[in-house]
């Protein structure tokens, strides 16, 4: 019997764009609820305890609600929100994370699928404290490139408005009081003492992201260099379908980094730019795909025991 998978939030950026992905498989059922009821808490808590999988792709308070809607049923969850990202109980949706992380992905019975920054900046920073090149307590700053897509409907129709603000055609810096939601996940997955300075910037592109975390030498420990960086970004990802790393020197003096480099598609590469004594990583990626909804199905594949790239390769 296939599993039964239901979308609860499917008219959002994110529940679209799983949908997207889920609608031509063949090895699950997708579980449709009638339009006019979408919002009925009872025609919602039948389809919970009739599936298998359920992805929650809600506001935060909506999804804390969705989660004791679900109580009593089988239903294992994906959940798109910040809500339980660092909440006990919860195990982060990002399976390249550290060894261990995919087995306790598909044992899980609840999933907190990663923000789409804090992807970015984990997928840098986490194999570096864990290799020991980065002390727990290094100072750090993150700037990350995102395409208008990652703000949702209404950001979106803002953007795309035949009349729109003379200030949208150009980079918009927020989060400028260093309390974005995604800090609190960037901080503990990464196993730091503190957050790291945090600017997220949008552009005028639909969708994309280049999150570039910048380091002097004085920030890694011992006499590190940038070869041993690249190095152990390597080994952390070796073997890995979704995330590589662009080969060692591949950022040459004439290179640029575009943040709709991986538009449209499911995975991640990380560069490594610049010389021994100061450098980039930037970890290049679609808010849409590794950054949300790939990553959701990714998390429902490994879940559900299948090959953990179907539908995303």
């Amino acid at each position: 019997m296939k599993p039964k998978v239901y979308i609860d939030g499917k008219d959002g950026t994110t529940g679209l764009q799983i949908y997207d992905r889920l609608a031509a498989r063949d090895d699950i059922d997708l579980l449709l609820i009638d339009e006019a009821k979408r919002k009925d808490p009872d025609e919602r808590k039948r389809l919970m305890a009739e599936a298998d999988i359920v992805f929650l792709c809600l506001p935060d308070a909506a999804a804390v609600e969705a989660v004791a809607l679900a109580e009593g049923s089988g239903a294992r969850m994906i959940d798109a929100s910040t809500a339980h990202r660092t909440a006990p109980g919860w195990v982060y949706g990002f399976p390249e994370l550290r060894p261990g992380q995919r087995e306790a992905i598909a044992g899980a019975r609840y999933v907190a699928n990663p923000g789409c920054h804090a992807t970015g900046f984990i997928s840098i920073v986490a194999p570096l404290v864990q290799a020991g090149l980065l002390s727990a307590d290094a100072d750090l700053c993150c700037f990350s490139l995102t395409g208008y897509s990652g703000g949702g409907k209404k950001m979106i129709a803002q953007y795309e408005a035949a009349e729109r603000a003379e200030s949208l055609y150009s980079p918009g810096l927020y989060g400028l009081t260093q309390a974005h939601k995604h800090l609190p996940e960037m901080q503990k997955l990464c196993g730091l003492k503190k957050p790291p300075v945090f600017t997220p910037i949008v552009d005028d592109y639909y969708k994309g992201m280049a999150a570039t975390v910048p380091l002097h030498r004085s920030q890694l420990t011992g006499e590190a260099t940038l070869h041993q960086v690249w190095q152990a970004l390597a080994d952390h990802y070796a073997g890995e379908k979704l995330v590589h790393v662009a080969p060692e020197g591949s950022a040459d003096a004439g290179s640029k980094l575009y943040g709709n480099a991986r538009a449209g598609d499911n995975g991640l590469t990380l560069v490594a730019a610049g010389n021994d004594e100061r450098f980039t990583i930037t970890a290049l990626f679609d808010n849409l795909g590794k950054g949300a909804s790939g990553a959701a199905v990714q998390n429902m594949n490994i879940m559900l025991g299948f090959e953990e790239t179907a539908g995303l390769l």
